[in-house]
């Protein structure tokens, strides 16, 4: 999607509403603005979810069960290694 913006005289400029219908973007929504090769990129910041390190880790141990001996770096690497020589990640299987 391409869309055109006219910067005013104190630096501002409009996100066409198609844009950001399209994107998501609300009122207030915070943006990063990157310096690019090319020119300025606005990329939407990433919203907190407010829960701690701790809760996270949980809910994730919560949803993956693994209830096997302890697994070295080692072999998490050499698991990975071996995914991605197979042609990679394959969620449906």
């Amino acid at each position: 999607m391409n869309a055109k913006t006219t910067m005013s005289a104190k630096g501002q400029v409009v996100i066409p509403k198609d844009v950001r219908d399209a994107l998501g973007l609300k009122p207030g929504q915070a943006l990063d603005v990157v310096q690019t090769a090319g020119g300025v990129m606005l990329r939407p910041v990433a919203e907190k979810s407010g829960r701690s390190f701790e809760e996270i880790t949980a809910e994730i141990h919560a949803r993956i069960k693994y209830d096997g001996p302890p697994v070295s770096i080692e072999d998490m690497n050499t698991a990975i290694a071996e995914m991605w020589a197979n042609g990679g990640p394959h969620w449906d299987r």
